[in-house]
């Protein structure tokens, strides 16, 4: 279990998985990710209808019966007491805290509830609480149904960004794009790299010219953001980065998958490839994902204010249905797209339990292998849909002479604001090291 959440969430910190690692860490031994508290006691595939003994089972079967049969989680809170070991047996008890009246929402009219759930163990020693909302509404009633049909919430039709200027000396680059690499002109004779192509090589002379595929690694040399007068073919906010390649070349690009403000001269950035339309491919520049911190942050290392650098999500089917089932959330939005689309959503979308330990793995990729998260609470906006990219981002809010941080985060994508939250998490002493 704990593996197959680790490969889902893409998560390689060692106390989770390693031995060895964790036989010399705070932990003394292996234990499971703390964000997939709730995923131990999911019923699965089999039983994930419920029962009618259940409260909450008894509820959904109600809200069901009203026509409201479609369901989306909103909110979730979780209190890690101690994290879990190999061997802990689970128990968990169940209460309904509250449910509201008939609300329209953007998805329709339909009743938000809260539940709260404590997790103990056998023995009684309580281990972790998680408080969750939901909303279950009646598909079709509500503005996103209407924009998904085509209806007056659709967004127009956009035209095309320009086409580019294509000639004999430059169709080298732009049929590589097509195939997903980015070709940088080369001199066989003294081996100089060119951008943009050239007829001729300025070093040597030399009209004998390939090219050589670059990395598509590099760091932003210089930017700017036009702001005016807007084009209909281009998305806004819209950053223009001059990125120097790890080759040494430059080039000009659109910086993607980040807000403006967090953009900086010298910034890692990576190269994908984007269908901008069916007849065009171009090379977009995004934030590389931040590499995992081997040793752990400690007290006094981290002052309020810090940001954590983008962390780029990419939002696939295979992500969005491999982090359902190392939940064990079968709930159909999650992984049947035709079943989505009769409750009213435009595609499968991520579940809660996903972002919630997408997020876990941001901030101890961040703070270190020995960190422990002891709460992650978040609040969920724009659903996450295949195709999206959502961007992590993080603050440091406040630092603890204890060690305990609270950090504010967010993860964002092309319609807004997917999630926002607050985690807090502890760092040991310096005196233990």
């Amino acid at each position: 279990m704990i593996r197959h959440w680790c490969d889902a969430m893409g998560d390689h910190n060692p106390v989770y998985t390693d031995p060895e690692f964790a036989a010399k860490s705070t932990h003394g031994e292996v234990v499971a990710p703390p964000a997939m508290l709730n995923a131990w006691l999911m019923p699965g595939l089999a039983g994930h209808r419920g029962s009618p003994d259940n409260p909450i089972s008894a509820l959904l079967q109600k809200l069901d019966a009203g026509g409201f049969t479609s369901v989306v989680a909103t909110d979730s809170e979780h209190e890690y007491l101690r994290y879990l070991r190999i061997g802990d047996h689970l128990v968990s008890e169940q209460h309904v805290e509250d449910i509201s009246a008939e609300k329209q929402t953007a998805l329709g009219l339909g009743h938000f509830f809260t539940t709260l759930t404590s997790y103990r163990t056998e023995d009684g020693e309580e281990v972790g609480r998680m408080r969750f909302r939901m909303l279950k509404f009646r598909p079709g009633t509500g503005r996103m149904a209407s924009a998904a049909d085509g209806g007056a919430g659709a967004p127009e039709p956009r035209p095309p960004r320009p086409r580019p200027g294509i000639s004999h000396d430059t169709r080298f680059f732009w049929d590589g794009l097509g195939e997903h690499e980015l070709r940088i002109q080369r001199c066989e004779e003294c081996a100089a790299l060119h951008h943009p192509p050239m007829v001729r090589c300025p070093g040597c002379g030399s009209y004998s010219l390939g090219y050589t595929v670059a990395s598509g690694r590099g760091r932003i040399y210089s930017f700017v953001e036009p702001v005016h007068p807007k084009v209909q073919s281009f998305d806004y906010p819209l950053v223009v980065g001059l990125i120097e390649l790890e080759e040494g070349t430059r080039l000009l690009a659109n910086v993607a998958d980040v807000d403006p403000e967090l953009v900086s001269i010298g910034m890692p950035v990576e190269c994908v490839f984007r269908e901008t339309d069916p007849e065009l491919t171009l090379p977009f520049f995004r934030p590389i994902r931040p590499a995992r911190r081997e040793d752990t942050l400690l007290v006094g290392d981290v002052a309020p204010g810090e940001l954590l650098d983008p962390c780029p999500v990419d939002i696939t089917p295979t992500q969005i249905v491999a982090g359902a089932i190392a939940s064990r959330d079968y709930q159909d939005v999650h992984h049947d797209r035709d079943l989505a689309l009769k409750r009213g959503s435009p595609d499968i979308f991520m579940n809660i339990l996903t972002t919630g330990g997408l997020c876990a793995r941001y901030v101890t990729d961040w703070a270190g292998p020995e960190a422990q998260l002891r709460s992650l609470r978040i609040r969920l906006g724009a659903p996450n849909y295949p195709g999206d990219v959502m961007t992590l981002t993080g603050r440091v809010e406040r630092c603890e002479p204890d060690g305990t941080l609270e950090l504010a985060l967010r993860g964002a994508n092309r319609l807004g604001d997917h999630a926002v939250g607050r985690v807090e998490l502890s760092l040991p002493l310096r005196t233990n090291r």
